[in-house]
């Protein structure tokens, strides 16, 4: 297991921000059966962790797109974390609306920025990616160079694999659902025999039914 994805699992775990329950699964707005929640504005409310995650997703922004002109946060999750990361790295900040305004000048992209700038798309999580892949689209019409995406979890569904790779636009994750429920059996928050039946879901999450 990465320590660094690891240590991040820890914290999320930590905070509630993510929390398990195989035996009474969680649904989704999509209908989906789900042992599994995440909700990273939590992390928001506690000073130090909040601190630590921005520094991880720094640190992984630097090390993989050091040519980065401009971050974009998604709206609304992505908006805290990408402006916090900005500001660490001292590069200029923009984010990304789901849809246009629907009064005033209509902006879809909020803050300033320029066709032909290299942007990194920062996410708190990535599930189908359908969603996360709009907000690129949104982006290169505006004109803009989508170098990559960096989140803070990302449930590892093969098909937002697929998708990202049929766009082009490669990205990482400070740690992932595998590395959570790995660190969950290590600290004995699940019992070793629901471990496989969790790694399933991740598989075909639309059609689990629950342990």
């Amino acid at each position: 297991m990465n320590s660094n994805e690891k240590a991040v699992a820890e914290k999320l775990l930590q905070t509630n921000a993510v929390r398990l329950s195989p035996d009474e699964p969680f649904t989704w707005a999509s209908g989906w059966k789900s042992p599994i929640y995440c909700d990273n504005r939590k992390v928001l409310s506690f000073p130090y962790i909040r601190d630590f995650i921005k520094s991880e997703m720094c640190n992984l922004i630097f090390e993989r797109y050091p040519e980065a002109e401009i971050l974009a946060g998604v709206a609304t999750a992505g908006i805290a974390w990408g402006a916090m990361a900005a500001d660490q790295l001292k590069l200029p900040y923009i984010y990304v609306r789901p849809k246009p305004k629907e009064h005033g000048l209509g902006n879809q992209i909020e803050g300033a920025f320029t066709a032909g700038q290299k942007v990194v798309v920062i996410e708190d999580l990535i599930s189908t990616g359908k969603s996360s892949l709009q907000v690129v689209d949104v982006l290169k019409t505006a004109g803009m160079q989508v170098l990559g995406m960096v989140s803070i979890f990302t449930y590892g569904f093969p098909i937002a694999d697929e998708a990202f790779a049929k766009a082009g636009i490669p990205f990482q994750s400070l740690t992932n659902y595998s590395q959570l429920v790995s660190l969950a059996l290590e600290k004995g928050m699940i019992d070793s025999k629901v471990e496989p039946i969790l790694l399933k879901w991740r598989e075909d999450p639309s059609n689990w039914t629950g342990v």
